[in-house]
């Protein structure tokens, strides 16, 4: 009987698709452990639920704006007739394109990352030479690299590293006063096998109370950070899912002298064979 109410709970609730709870005998036994542990099955079923609304209203906001711009530029050149200017027209329509699709391909790319289990890369990368490959796509200055002393190697696959550092220096470059530094170090044994990957800004920064919160999807901030330069807010959630999946962790912290933003990520060191 226990077992019975347990199961017509759980269709219940799960039919409905909404929140609830199964009622949690007093026995200390295994009926007691099964309700609790369904019990914690439906929170994170509910959890993701609410994720996965908020993530597409989110996507289905952002995705209007861009095709609401396109309308509108038609519509008003169709009025127009013969006095649409057409080069400004069509040069318009192609930065609302190209908006739409970068946010596509990153709608798509987090989609296969939460569908896709990590893998734990594909061969080693020699953290120097993806610094100066990713720094060599913008113009010095501002973008700089500081090589490190020795080859710093980690395992994983080139592609995704080298989209976690081109999505932290669009972001560094769009915010600079004038510098953004590359560099990477060997950790000390304090840390662990890792190396230390930094990309350092002296733009305004990011306050400390947000810097857990420009992780999250479509964030935005509204300080001199947020200049409105068609982004998403999926940049920087895009990151922090590629460092996980390759086994590091990433960090904001203050530039020296409190001057700009610095990105600290810890990457798997690889041992060098001698």
């Amino acid at each position: 009987r226990p077992v019975e109410q347990l199961r017509r709970g759980a269709e219940e609730i799960t039919g409905r698709a909404g929140a609830g709870r199964l009622p949690v005998p007093a026995s200390a036994d295994e009926i007691h452990r099964l309700a609790v542990t369904l019990n914690g099955m439906l929170d994170r079923l509910e959890s993701a639920r609410v994720r996965q609304r908020a993530f597409v209203s989110d996507a289905a906001h952002e995705l209007r704006s861009p095709l609401t711009n396109i309308r509108t530029e038609l519509e008003v050149a169709q009025r127009l007739a013969d006095r649409t200017d057409w080069t400004a027209v069509t040069a318009n329509l192609l930065t609302d394109t190209d908006r739409l699709s970068r946010l596509v391909d990153d709608l798509l790319l987090l989609a296969r990352l939460d569908e896709t289990p990590p893998t734990r890369g594909t061969g080693p990368v020699e953290l120097g030479a993806l610094l100066a490959d990713v720094a060599a796509r913008y113009p010095s200055p501002p973008v700089r690299v500081t090589p490190p002393a020795s080859p710093l190697w980690t395992i994983g696959t080139v592609e995704e590293l080298r989209r976690v550092l081109a999505n932290l220096v669009d972001n560094a470059v769009r915010h600079a006063d004038g510098s953004v530094v590359l560099a990477a170090e060997a950790t000390g044994p304090d840390v662990g096998a890792y190396h230390l990957v930094t990309v350092t800004d002296d733009g305004p920064g990011i306050p400390v109370a947000d810097r857990e919160r420009v992780f999250d999807r479509f964030t935005r901030l509204d300080d001199g950070r947020a200049r409105d330069d068609g982004g998403a807010g999926l940049g920087l959630a895009i990151v922090r899912e590629l460092v996980r999946r390759a086994g590091g962790s990433i960090t904001l912290t203050d530039a020296p002298q409190r001057q700009g933003l610095r990105v600290c990520l810890l990457l798997p060191a690889l041992p060098v064979e001698r």
